[in-house]
Formats: C-alpha cells, structure tokens, sequence
C-alpha cells in the first residue's frame, strides 16, 4: 500500500505513521509525509499512491484544494482534521472517512478496514476539472458522457456546456460511480441520461441520450449494458 500523509504538524504526522505501520506492517510499500499544500500537490503529480491521509489545515493553506484537484484521482482520502464542520463538507468529494484529532488507533484502524473494503464507489458530488491553469467543479449528476480527445477528454453537461479535462478515460473510470459506463474506447457514457440503445442493420449499434444526442457504441459493450438496463430498444 503507497500512502501519503498531508501533515504540517510534525508530532502528529509522526504520530500517524506510527499507527499505520503498527496496524499495517509489511503491507505498507511505501509511505511518505508532505508538510505543505504545494509539496503535496508536487508529489501526487509525479508519483502514485493508494491512500491519502490530508489535513485540512495546513499553515495557513486550505486542503479543499488538494481534494478539488484529486476528486478524479483513483486513490481514496481519509481526512485528519479537529474541524468537525470542515471534515463534513469534504464528504461532497468523495472522502472515504473522517478521523478526529487527537487520532487513535482504533479509530485508525476502523477507518482503514473500510479502505480494504471500499468497492471504488463513494459518494462523490464533484468532479474536480483540471485545465491548463484552473481548476472547476462540475457536479457528477449534471455530467452526460465523456469522450476521450488527444490523451485528455471532453465532459459534455447537462446545460450544453463542454470541458476539457487534463484527465484519461480510464483514470475517469475508475472514480466515477457504477451508473457511468463505457460504451465505446472513446465514449463513457451516465446511463440516468440514456434513452434508448439503436440497432441498425449490419450490426452497429448506437446510444441515444434524452437530450437526442447519439453516440457510436462498441459491439462488445452492447450485451452489458442491455443487462443492465431497462427500456424499450430501436431497431
């Protein structure tokens, strides 16, 4: 397991490092503690990890920030923080647990029994969108499909609105919630805007979404989403 504490107090991310090799051992590869908001941001670019552990305040510095850039990340995040009114908005980004300081073991090791149990889903509100130089939220519900575009993707809204993210779509797939499906190797699409699938003759296929858009769909997609799904098909 590669983790990562965000820590600007030194007694405590020591403290915290020694829980989690107490309660981890050998299952630990590698572990590492960042001070700073910029040198966190530094590390998650260049390195990969499995768990964070972040505070929320850091000298000054805010980690609503470091969970806006990393709530499409495939990695999970455990907040560490005495603010129990900021620990319960970072849930809207998907946070797998809150642990109160003073931290203890058994609450530590509570928290990590849920990381080995997590299916990849939590309750993520917010995509957090990456561009050249900013950073924007778009919430998950509003999101229609996602196409991928030159080693980034377009996340076409809702509101007719298009973003490009600085993202992959199997980095995308990975955070996003079951009812969001691959249906083409350029197309992930949110079934809660699908209205039917189209077969044509020939064999190819089509997903039609409420707003009228179609978009191409991949013969061996097409058996698992018709199981998943329930309305009435066009051919």
């Amino acid at each position: 397991m590669r983790i990562l504490i965000v820590e600007d107090e030194t007694v405590a991310a020591r403290g915290l490092e020694r829980i989690l090799r107490e309660v981890l051992g050998s299952r630990i590869s590698s572990l590492r503690i960042e001070k700073t908001l910029i040198g966190s941001q530094c590390f998650i670019q260049e390195n990969e990890i499995d768990l964070l552990f972040l505070d929320l305040n850091l000298d000054g510095d805010i980690g609503f920030e470091l969970l806006k850039e990393t709530s499409a990340a495939s990695f999970l995040t455990i907040i560490t923080s005495g603010n129990t009114a900021e620990a319960i908005q970072a849930f809207e980004y998907g946070v797998l647990d809150f642990v109160p300081k003073p931290i203890h073991k058994e609450r530590i090791t509570k928290a990590l029994g849920k990381f080995q149990t997590n299916n990849g889903q939590t309750k993520t509100k917010y995509l957090g969108v990456k561009q050249d130089h900013s950073l924007s939220l778009v919430a998950i519900k509003d999101i229609l499909y996602v196409q991928s575009f030159d080693k980034r993707v377009k996340v076409y809204q809702k509101n007719g609105e298009m973003i490009v993210h600085n993202k992959s779509l199997e980095s995308l797939l990975k955070v996003l919630p079951t009812y969001f499906s691959r249906i083409h190797r350029s197309f992930i699409v949110n079934e809660k805007h699908i209205k039917t699938i189209i077969t044509s003759a020939g064999g190819s296929y089509h997903v039609e979404l409420k707003t009228g858009t179609k978009l191409k769909m991949g013969r061996e997609f097409y058996k698992e989403l018709k199981s998943k799904l329930s309305f009435h098909w066009k051919g």
